[in-house]
């Protein structure tokens, strides 16, 4: 058998060299048979599963409180890694370990969100970094990705994409059913097969939540796979939205956790750091860092708003042990077709350290946390205790949990230079090629080296050309030498951090770090770099960063901050970025924009628009303008809609009247009412919106309209200035995920009782009202005229 050159992808065609017959009855016709392209004999399927937001110290796997029995069962008969790194945040760890090399290298320096013009930062992956799917595929292996997707690029995530970007087809996944946002609604999820959009299947009344989807479709699909091609190997990657906030969990998951954390986030953490020892997850000798003098003691938290934190963590908790139930569901779907032990299993505990965006008190809406955190007070919690976890809330934790979720380390999510922020938990199962069982393994790993230890298990080289273009090598090492032997020597033995200028380099188990920003507070961050203070450690005998040597040794940290700037400059972190909020407008940004021009034009039916492809209305004066048709029962349903119920407008008729209603983050609700009914036919509607001005988020005048004549008046005293949300969406006709307006319950779909023919966004143009009878081509004229 000729061997497979595969250094190049694809794989060239091989041409049939030989005798050619005049007819293939000669008896000396020959072809060789037609062979189905298979990755080398031997080689695994593949399964990672990366959870999101869970920090080092929450999984039982490693010592924390929140139950996890999958991960406890694989790690009985696999490896446990405790010394393996994230990037400290979520789309750049996921875009660092789909393409084994360093996230600024492939454009994704922070969340797709906060992309700027810099090649480190533009969420760009350069077609010189073709992805692990992309090489599995080329080579053989069934490719399917159902979860989390935060690598698309907001300019590009509109239903015409370009799709090089999304996980089908350019991330080189043949099936992909998930989101591509940073988050999303568990129980009104916006989600996706393939590059379309789809709704859920049912409702959280119907027992309906996302992570229970997920699981069924990583099980289907993986069983289908394994009928129709049994001798093809699988790459499944499973990306949960857990546990990322909203933290949204069944019920009876948490009355499991009932009281279980009303000792506080400190006492906590000092019981997880006992079990740590005791699992030998740390060493006897490892030191509990202090907790930053930022975050506030559990004994300095009013008495009657210490139920509602508890509350909050039992509902993490939960959410957590609910995440790893389902994870379970599809180990057993393994083991029932008897490939388990056949199949390499990735279990990473977190995208990063455990999150503390939900300020210093827990949200019951973490838009709130940006949006109103005058109107996030304690009071606002505690009245609003129950509804954590339900539909009625988008609820994330307070910053003293996710802490004591990083145990034993300092710092959380996004602090990129301390371990807090960037070690998690990892479990690596294999058992038809590993030996040892139940063992811990010390050896420094980081995301991108799961890459080359998957190649390596597949046996396949990394190529140098594919689809025509060189590639840049992976930048990661595999971790294959560390499965049987614990007492191998560290292969990757250098590594740069940084995320929001929060920086660090770690070389043969030194660490220079320094804190730039903290991640709760969202404005007023500073932009001086220079003024940043460096820490050093020396982990090689000091585990958790817990002892800073920067004053003893002055010279050793001068040598490491000289290489992090050698190492940062080679993989496309300089210039640092400093700013935040600034970043998240396009404008300023340096990105490109879905939306150009003064004017949008939308046609009837057009469905789950991100809210980074639809104009941005907020803080300015704009008008929506309708082209409907009303049948004869009268008009009633959502005519457009952008949002959901944690925020967001709809422009709507109610028992035959013209209605808006804007909801502010989910604390007030402004509605602006008709009391003249709409006539059967076809008809135009408008709402004129005369924001105050003097600044961002403030309120505005509405006027409604009905063919050109005022039918009503009111007024919104406050709106949203940067998001309404990070999941919901813009839909025409209907109103789909968690309804914006009170009148339709808490679930959408909402479909107007007629036909709605167009919608027209205007910015700064309410003034004149168009003829009601021009046609959908004559106002697409009128659009592109004005942009």
């Amino acid at each position: 058998m000729v061997e497979i050159q595969r250094q190049v992808l694809p794989i060239p065609d091989a041409k049939h060299v030989g005798l050619t017959t005049y007819v293939t009855t000669d008896p000396a016709t020959k072809f060789p048979p037609i062979t189905p392209l298979r990755p080398p004999a031997g080689a695994p399927n593949v399964l990672v599963i990366l959870l999101d937001d869970v920090g080092f110290g929450a999984s039982s796997a490693f010592g924390g409180p929140c139950a996890t029995p999958t991960a406890e069962r694989l790690a009985a008969s696999g490896l446990k890694y405790n010394r393996f790194h994230t990037t400290a945040l979520c789309s750049p760890t996921r875009a660092a370990m789909l393409s084994g090399r360093n996230h600024h290298s492939v454009g994704m320096g922070a969340i797709t969100e906060m992309a700027t013009s810099a090649p480190g930062y533009n969420s760009l992956r350069p077609n010189t970094c073709a992805p692990l799917a992309e090489i599995l595929r080329l080579n053989g292996y069934s490719t399917a990705q159902i979860g989390k997707c935060h690598e698309v690029p907001v300019f590009e995530s509109s239903p015409i994409g370009p799709f090089d970007h999304w996980p089908h087809p350019g991330g080189g996944f043949e099936y992909f059913y998930g989101f591509i946002g940073g988050e999303n609604n568990q129980w009104y999820p916006a989600l996706y097969e393939g590059t379309a959009a789809v709704e859920p299947w049912g409702t959280p009344e119907e027992g309906y939540h996302l992570m229970a989807d997920l699981a069924d479709h990583t099980i289907n699909w993986m069983k289908q796979q394994k009928s129709m091609a049994p001798d093809k190997p699988f790459f499944t990657y499973l990306a949960p939205g857990a546990t990322h906030a909203p933290h949204h969990v069944p019920q009876e998951w948490v009355e499991k956790y009932k009281g279980k954390f009303d000792q506080g986030w400190d006492a906590l953490r000092e019981e997880s750091f006992t079990r740590q020892k005791d699992l030998g997850v740390i060493p006897a000798d490892a030191v509990l860092t202090e907790r930053p003098s930022e975050i506030p003691t559990w004994d300095s938290q009013p008495e009657e708003l210490k139920p509602v934190l508890a509350r909050e963590m039992e509902v993490y908790a939960a959410f957590l042990e609910y995440a790893d139930h389902h994870v379970g569901r599809v180990i057993d779907a393994l083991e029932d077709m008897g490939i388990l032990e056949d199949t390499l299993v990735y279990y990473i505990i977190g995208d990063n350290g455990a999150s503390a965006e939900g300020t210093l008190l827990g949200t019951t809406n973490e838009v709130m946390v940006s949006e109103a955190p005058d109107l996030a007070t304690s009071e606002w919690l505690i009245d609003r205790i129950d509804d954590l976890g339900t539909p009625r809330a988008y609820n994330h934790y307070a910053v003293g949990w996710a802490h004591a979720m990083d145990t034993p380390y300092q710092w959380t999510k996004q602090v990129a230079s301390h371990f807090g922020g960037t070690r998690n938990g990892t479990i690596v199962h294999w058992p038809s090629r590993i030996q040892a069982a139940g063992e811990v393994r010390s050896q420094f790993h980081h995301v991108i080296d799961l890459a080359p230890t998957v190649l390596e298990a597949a046996g396949l080289p990394f190529p140098t050309s594919v689809n025509g273009v060189q590639q840049e090598p992976l930048h990661g090492v595999s971790m294959a030498y560390s499965f049987d032997d614990p007492a191998a020597a560290d292969r990757h033995e250098t590594q740069y951090f940084e995320m929001m200028c929060n920086r660090g380099i770690y070389h043969q188990g030194w660490t220079a770090v320094t804190k730039h920003a903290t991640p709760w507070e969202f404005s007023g961050r500073s932009e001086d770099i220079d003024a940043d203070v460096w820490e050093l450690y020396d982990t090689n005998t000091d585990w958790t960063q817990s002892h800073d040597l920067a004053a003893e040794m002055p010279e050793k940290l001068a040598e490491l901050q000289r290489l992090f700037l050698i190492e940062a400059t080679k993989y496309n972190v300089l210039p640092l970025e400093p700013r935040f909020a600034e970043r998240f407008n396009s404008e300023l940004a340096g990105r490109p924009s879905a939306v150009n021009g003064s004017s949008q034009l939308l046609y009837g039916g057009m469905h789950r628009l991100q809210e980074n492809v639809v104009m941005n209305i907020k803080n300015k004066s704009h008008a929506v303008t309708a082209s409907i048709t009303v049948p004869e029962a009268g008009a009633s349903g959502v005519i457009i809609a952008q949002g959901g119920n944690m925020g967001g407008w709809s422009l709507y008729a109610l028992e035959g009247s013209l209605r808006y209603a804007y909801n502010f983050t989910g604390a007030r609700m402004y509605y602006v009412g008709s009391e003249v009914k709409i006539p059967a036919g076809e008809h135009q509607v408008r709402m004129e919106f005369e924001y105050d001005g003097g600044g961002i988020g403030k309120g505005g005048d509405v006027t409604l309209y009905l063919d050109g004549e005022q039918v009503g008046a009111g007024r919104v005293e406050r709106t949203h200035w940067g998001i309404f949300s990070m999941d919901e969406t813009t839909e025409v006709g209907s109103d789909a995920g968690a309804a914006v307006t009170e009148e339709y319950g808490m679930g959408g779909g909402n479909v107007f009782s007629g036909a709605v023919t167009w919608v027209q966004l205007d910015i700064d143009t309410a003034a004149e009202n168009v003829d009601h009878l021009i046609s959908p081509e004559q106002r697409f004229r009128v659009a592109m005229a004005k942009q």
